[in-house]
């Protein structure tokens, strides 16, 4: 971006000076507001922010700086986001993002940001009922879309941090731990495990207390099975593209497609919730909805949602499976959302749980 010179040259006629110096005083008065627009241009590019001071992921071949591997002989992508544990038939939901200081005893010392601007919803401060150990969600919303961010292994929370407060992107609300139900967290790989999520139903722990009779749900609507991640690693590289222009709808819209199923329900949470996610159908507009066929990713979020009246739906169970992407499934088959029987692709139990989650 090239700026106008704010002072006045010689050796021109007082007229040409005159204009010239009336122009180029407005191009100064202009230049602060240039500076800012240009600013915000480029600010909302980039929705997000790295959640620690860590930034290794955009310097290539510095993977081991950026993320925690599991174990010293596993490799950098375990830490990664995806089907990239246990020979990628587990599925990590997020990124493990390495500490850069240590304070007392060797303890990580990393304060933890907010990735953009939000609201607190859920605190968690008991971390034997966690894998997660201590963890933070805030709620943002990006061009529209309700995105829930997720701090987890957490050793404290800033003071003043609670559910409810305001967060811009950037402030500090927490400092990096090692605190979870599942594991010991060595001090060399201590990390923040960071997500970026699609809230499923708001209505998770009535339907939890019906479809898991006798297990416990200590977070209500804060549970991580309510929480469907998205891969905060592309996202973080797409919006720091300098030759692209990142959109989070448009790479939530272009997921690859796992499977294809029709759903008979027509008013479920998730429709309010996401109804950029909703497509258009004349046929469903004319004659009224009935269903709706929906595109699942391997990680079962619902980026897609086409509505179908009655005369496009064939048979009446409640969920058909109507389509794999054998492709997709081969590539990541860690939620186990299908399952091929005799030759056949059917809906497994974890892809029936998920639908029946997302359309209770």
């Amino acid at each position: 971006m090239i700026f106008p010179r704010c002072r006045r040259r010689g050796n021109e006629s007082p007229i040409s000076r005159i204009v010239q110096n009336s122009i180029r005083d407005s191009l100064c008065r202009l230049l602060p507001a240039l500076l800012f627009f240009h600013g915000a241009a480029l600010f909302a590019q980039e929705p997000f922010q790295f959640p620690t001071a860590n930034h290794y992921l955009y310097e290539r071949g510095s993977e081991l700086k950026f993320f925690a591997p599991t174990a010293p002989d596993k490799p950098w992508t375990s830490g990664s986001f995806g089907c990239v544990r246990n020979d990628g038939q587990r599925l990590h939901e997020g990124l493990d993002i390495l500490h850069l200081q240590t304070g007392k005893h060797g303890e990580p010392a990393d304060p933890v940001m907010a990735t953009a601007d939000g609201t607190v919803v859920y605190i968690s401060m008991k971390p034997s009922l966690s894998n997660y150990g201590n963890y933070i969600v805030i709620r943002h919303v990006v061009e529209g879309l309700e995105i829930y961010s997720l701090y987890a292994h957490l050793s404290a929370i800033q003071p003043g941090v609670v559910v409810g407060k305001n967060v811009k992107q950037g402030e500090v609300i927490a400092t990096m731990g090692r605190t979870s139900n599942a594991e010991v967290i060595a001090k060399d790989r201590a990390h923040v495990h960071f997500e970026l999520n699609l809230l499923v139903n708001d209505n998770f722990a009535a339907w939890f207390k019906k479809a898991s009779p006798g297990e416990r749900n200590d977070h209500g609507e804060w549970n991580g099975q309510n929480l469907n991640g998205i891969n905060p690693r592309e996202i973080l590289l797409q919006e720091h593209n300098p030759n692209g222009n990142f959109s989070l709808l448009n790479f939530i819209r272009s997921q690859t497609e796992l499977c294809r199923v029709l759903v008979r329900a027509t008013n479920f949470p998730y429709l309010k919730r996401y109804p950029m996610l909703v497509l258009r159908n004349p046929v469903a507009e004319k004659q009224g909805v009935a269903g709706y066929e929906i595109a699942l990713n391997f990680n079962g979020v619902a980026f897609a949602l086409m509505p179908r009246a009655e005369s496009e739906i064939k048979g009446r169970a409640k969920f058909q499976l109507l389509s794999v992407n054998e492709a997709e499934e081969k590539a990541n088959p860690c939620r186990h959302l299908v399952v091929r029987r005799n030759g056949r692709w059917q809906l497994a139990n974890e892809g029936l749980r998920e639908l029946e989650l997302l359309a209770n």
